[in-house]
């Protein structure tokens, strides 16, 4: 039923609004589950062959398995195994256009990024300790040298795979990766147990730059490190001749 005005209308009121300044996120309690997932791996090599090396190769930020895999090729040879881990999130390294990516739009990996870095880390590790036995449970451990290299985003993680895991490796190897910032006297002991821990970069490297070398020299300084540099003319990639340097007996 239509109501009639009242004789004296109340002037509309219009509601403060808050400024974005004004604006107070909301917290809320953030909890955890651990569930069951697929990891994937890429291999080359055999199992079952007369084995002298065992390579894990963990790859950079955006990278694949398989595409990082075949950069180790130079090296390859019937007595030795690559296993190439996988990051365990994946995402498109392009941003869509317009509506959903299209297929065949690359897609890269991440080992982990600032956020919940703490469980992050706990995850790969935990991974990457599963692997290891996988493979181990095949391959007789103490007939063959194992070679743990990290490239790019990799070498913190194998690092702290190192530290933290069950691996104990022969040879670690930092591919234009630097050490973890949390590294303690104590874990870095661990990566250098067997042999020096070797660092490689480019002379052309874009993420080399003076002041981060510097900061990472004064890190292994004071964690008192025992290291070997390889440098070579080029940038932030792999290549066959530093592969091949790497093997040679002076430095294997």
């Amino acid at each position: 039923m239509f109501q009639p005005s009242p004789a004296n209308p109340q002037p509309h009121r219009r509601l403060p609004m808050q400024t974005a300044t004004e604006k107070k996120l909301r917290t809320f309690e953030q909890r955890h589950v651990t569930v069951p997932r697929h990891a994937r791996y890429a291999i080359m090599g055999s199992l079952e062959a007369d084995l002298i090396e065992v390579w894990f190769v963990c790859h950079g930020h955006g990278q694949l398995a398989t595409r990082f895999l075949s950069r180790f090729l130079p090296l390859e040879r019937d007595d030795r195994l690559f296993i190439a881990p996988e990051a365990l999130s994946r995402y498109y390294l392009a941003p869509p256009v317009a509506g959903p990516h299209a297929p065949g739009t690359p897609i890269g990996a991440s080992w982990m990024t600032a956020e919940d870095r703490e469980y992050e880390m706990e995850d790969y590790i935990t991974y990457l300790d599963l692997l290891h036995d996988e493979i181990f449970a095949v391959v007789d451990r103490s007939k063959v040298k194992l070679w743990v290299l990290g490239f790019s985003q990799g070498a913190a993680t194998v690092a702290r795979w190192v530290v933290r895991g069950r691996v104990e490796p022969d040879r670690v190897v930092f591919y234009a990766g630097v050490l973890p910032p949390e590294l303690t006297a104590q874990g870095a002991a661990r990566l250098t147990k067997r042999a020096p821990l070797t660092i490689v970069l480019g002379k052309h490297d874009e993420f080399a730059r003076p002041d981060l070398i510097a900061v990472q020299e004064k890190h292994l300084e004071e964690l008192k490190v025992p290291h070997q540099l390889i440098t070579f003319e080029g940038g932030h990639e792999i290549t066959a001749e530093v592969l091949n340097r790497l093997t040679q007996p002076a430095l294997a």
